[in-house]
């Protein structure tokens, strides 16, 4: 007879396996003859653990959403989920299968993606707040689109490894296309890309006029 510490064992197996097939070959991609073949398991045994592979799917975007979103305060201290890539970035070969899972979760579209995206949001406009309330940060003319913004910034390496690594001499996030982006990244923060306020007063000017117009 299997122990409970068995079962949890194999349980997290499978989907370890899961989730490092489907990010990178997709859910359509991937059947659970193959799953089952990588956590060295029966079909008929990831049947039992999850149901059905949209049950397996769940249980990869729960882990992952788990991973980001469960260290609320190590993250709002630092910033959001820019975080937890640089950390993952640190180790690919280890988080690899997250980085993956990851990606594919916020371009496929789904209500998980939705919601991580959204918890994001929120996570990164309160560490905005944190921030300006510490004196670490300007407070912008419109806090919820900047976090918008700061979020998407964070998973941009996720959607375009490949095509920032190219750019950069590289081939995906290296460790030298990743210590290549930290610094150019934190000038662009710290002290913007103009040098004066002429786009920004041209764009308040036109907005003003367009808005006046009605």
């Amino acid at each position: 007879m299997r122990s409970a510490h068995e079962d949890l064992t194999t349980r997290a197996r499978i989907r370890d396996a899961a989730l490092a097939l489907f990010g990178a070959q997709g859910v359509d991609g991937t059947s659970v003859r193959a799953i089952a073949a990588q956590a060295q398991v029966s079909p008929a045994l990831v049947m039992h653990h999850f149901g059905s592979k949209d049950g397996l799917r769940a249980a990869c975007d729960a882990a992952i959403v788990d991973e980001i979103m469960g260290r609320k305060a190590e993250m709002l201290g630092e910033s959001d989920l820019a975080s937890t890539i640089q950390q993952w970035l640190a180790d690919m070969d280890t988080f690899r299968p997250s980085f993956d899972y990851l990606a594919r979760m916020i371009t496929d579209g789904g209500e998980a993606g939705q919601q991580l995206f959204d918890a994001l949001v929120e996570r990164t406009e309160a560490m905005i707040g944190q921030g300006v309330a510490a004196g670490r940060m300007t407070a912008p003319r419109d806090a919820r689109t900047t976090a918008v913004i700061v979020a998407a910034h964070g998973i941009m390496p996720l959607i375009l490894e490949r095509h920032i690594g190219r750019a950069l001499g590289g081939s995906g996030l290296t460790r030298d296309v990743v210590q290549r982006l930290t610094i150019p990244t934190l000038e662009l923060y710290t002290h913007g890309l103009y040098a004066d306020d002429s786009a920004l007063n041209a764009a308040l000017a036109a907005l003003d006029e367009r808005t006046s117009r009605g």
